[in-house]
């Protein structure tokens, strides 16, 4: 369960209305809580697809296709935890980016030993 009473701080200081969104950071500093306080925070979270990239699901699937079937359906906010494990993380995000202009896409990595 995800906690809104406690809001990470630096929450207001990313614009969420960009159509895409990195958070870069070392291990368990709240990049995952952040995301899914924001996500349950909309008004509207019927268009809103919340992924892992390490899911043994993409072992036989890429995020481009499944950007493309979720934009299929409706969808309009794309979140990807865990992109880093994807081996091809920035060359699909590109691609989802440049096709798919009404899509928001938010991602978040780690980074550090």
């Amino acid at each position: 369960m995800v906690n809104l009473e406690f809001v990470r701080y630096k929450y207001d200081q990313i614009d969420w209305n960009l159509r895409i969104v990195g958070l870069i950071g070392p291990r368990g500093v709240g990049k995952s809580t952040l995301v899914l306080q924001h996500i349950l925070k909309r008004k509207d979270t019927q268009n809103v697809l919340y992924i892992s990239a390490d899911s043994s699901y993409f072992a036989q699937h890429t995020l481009v296709e499944v950007a493309s079937d979720f934009v299929k359906e409706g969808g309009t906010h794309l979140y990807i935890d865990e992109v880093h494990k994807y081996p091809s993380w920035s060359t699909e995000l590109k691609e989802i980016y440049d096709g798919h202009p009404a899509l928001h896409v938010f991602f978040y990595r780690f980074f550090g030993a």
